[in-house]
């Protein structure tokens, strides 16, 4: 069984930063990738960000340049560094960890962005 933990959401004005983690219980080489997804209130989820098993990134085109995924594979975490934050970026966010044989998902972290 796998176990995500995210961490690190909360409250912060418009153009403040916020980093968020995901915890794995095994070794994230165990993943084919590791991705960010939000929902936001009334809206479907979201995919932000991917981290595959080599180390390559992808972020979506609405976060490019102010996010960044990014990984310590002796933790077994990844983060996802949310800079230059705006309203819009308000949700639930959700770490997934795909594997050959299923997906896994965390159970969420709240951050909203609100003056």
């Amino acid at each position: 069984q796998v176990q995500l933990v995210e961490s690190g959401g909360g409250l912060v004005q418009p153009g403040g930063s916020l980093r968020l983690s995901c915890a794995a219980s095994r070794s994230i080489f165990s993943f084919n990738a590791v991705d960010w997804y939000r929902q936001a209130p009334g809206k479907e989820r979201e995919f932000v960000a991917r981290i595959s098993s080599g180390g390559g990134t992808n972020h979506a085109d609405s976060v490019k340049g102010r996010f960044t995924i990014s990984r310590d594979t002796a933790k077994n975490t990844v983060y996802l560094q949310m800079n230059s934050l705006e309203p819009e970026d308000t949700g639930v966010y959700y770490c997934k960890a795909a594997r050959w044989d299923s997906d896994y998902w965390g159970q969420g972290t709240q951050v909203t962005v609100s003056t």
